[in-house]
């Protein structure tokens, strides 16, 4: 396997971009990209209201990967829950340790050689930068190495888009926190590419898992920054190949319907094409507190606890899969209903996933961002609860057992039926800019 570091010279200039097309398994040359140009988005963050997703449809239920062109300005969305997310996802990076922020090094053994997650790290740190100053500039403010400075690269393509000099520091106007990625200069390995993501968790509301090619042909999870999984773990998927973390997680039909396609376009994805998909869950929270007076003094740091930073569970979902530490991967949904299931403690979480690959390192992105919507908000929705009650009454038994129907079923479904009731029971098709929305 060719390394991947700073030292090594040469790179894929455009006539030999074909080079990786027919690469070997797990080898990777690093190229240069011409990234198309990001449109700025308008404004401040707290006016960016969350993206009403609503990705179910009427009808009958069927499992594909559900893949979409992503236009290069949707990479990352933020809007005006940032700082409240940035307060779980720090939360949730100090109480949960490697379980939140992991990067593996390098596995050499029989079956398998793979590349550490380290250098893919410090590239998607890098990556970010360059975009979220363009995608957000009234949000980010960067600063660049000066002219003549030793400048960081991997595989001799230096971390910067076009011909500028690399990001020196970015800072995130919405909380206040700088960060000086010259630091990573001065690590190396795990610690390096670890501190490379705990900068990318404090960066963007999304999870970011990345995927390297082995020698076998296989893309294992090799780094991540996974803040806000709600329901499934890090430490059982980190390291295992795409179709282990699959199976191991018991997706419905993924031998039969989705593990050959998802190889083949792992394999084959390019560095200008990133797609897009969208799912969706139901889960349980428990109910409001009542808020405290204005003049009750404040927890300190150490004595906040997960229901007072997350009261609606978007680190972990508590109330549908019980203690995150006696979870048991693969048989999720194990708590028993909660006494307060009800219409105004359920919700729909609906992940907008991200694939595009580096193109230093040839790992593939894997973003996850998460959005958390009341059920009871939903069903103001004209055609909305009879579109969510036939997505969920069409889903086959394994698919059910999966995003846990037994538990919430009967709630959901009755207060769905009641408000479609309201309603007319139109069967209101995706309008306006169709599904997901």
């Amino acid at each position: 396997m060719r390394p991947l570091n700073g030292t090594d010279t040469s790179y894929v200039v455009e006539k030999d971009k074909r080079l990786n097309k027919h690469r070997e398994s797990g080898e990777w040359t690093a190229e240069e990209f011409d990234y198309p140009e990001i449109e700025p988005c308008p404004f401040a963050l707290r006016d960016v209201r969350p993206v009403p997703y609503r990705p179910f449809r009427w009808g009958e239920y069927h499992i594909t990967m559900g893949i979409r062109t992503m236009p290069w300005s949707e990479w990352i969305e933020l809007d005006s829950t940032y700082s409240h997310w940035q307060r779980v996802r720090k939360f949730r990076v100090r109480t949960r340790g490697r379980d939140a922020v992991c990067v593996l090094p390098a596995r050499d053994d029989e079956s398998v050689k793979i590349q550490g997650g380290a250098l893919a790290a410090k590239e998607l740190v890098y990556e970010l930068a360059e975009y979220l100053s363009r995608r957000y500039p009234s949000n980010f403010r960067i600063t660049r190495l000066a002219k003549g400075a030793p400048t960081p690269s991997i595989g001799g393509v230096p971390l910067a888009w076009g011909q500028q000099q690399p990001v020196q520091t970015i800072e995130v106007l919405e909380t206040g926190d700088k960060f000086d990625l010259g630091v990573l200069e001065g690590l190396d390995g795990v610690e390096m590419g670890e501190k490379a993501m705990r900068i990318v968790a404090m960066l963007v509301q999304e999870d970011i898992a990345l995927m390297i090619e082995g020698t076998d042909g296989k893309y294992y999870f090799q780094a991540g920054a996974i803040c806000i999984p709600g329901f499934w773990r890090m430490r059982d998927k980190i390291g295992l190949p795409l179709d282990e973390i699959h199976v191991s997680g018991n997706v419905p039909q993924f031998k039969e319907k989705l593990h050959t396609s998802m190889e083949r376009f792992f394999k084959r994805m390019p560095l200008d094409k990133p797609v897009i998909r969208n799912n969706y869950f139901m889960q349980t929270c428990k109910p409001a507190k009542v808020s405290h007076d204005e003049d009750e003094p404040r927890l300190d740091v150490e004595e906040e606890t997960a229901s007072d930073i997350d009261p609606e569970e978007l680190g972990w979902s508590e109330s549908t899969n019980g203690s995150e530490d006696a979870f048991l991967h693969g048989h999720g949904h194990a708590a028993q209903p909660a006494p307060y299931l009800a219409p105004s403690t359920l919700r729909l979480r609906s992940e907008r996933q991200t694939l595009r690959r580096l193109p230093r390192t040839g790992a593939i992105v894997f973003g996850i961002r998460t959005y958390l919507f009341k059920i009871e908000e939903l069903a103001r929705e004209r055609g909305v609860p009879g579109r969510l009650a036939s997505a969920v009454r069409s889903w086959p038994d394994d698919v059910g057992v999966y995003k846990g129907r037994k538990m919430y079923r009967d709630v959901l479904l009755n207060y769905l039926d009641e408000c479609a009731a309201r309603d007319g029971n139109v069967e209101v098709q995706e309008e306006g800019r169709g599904y997901p929305y």
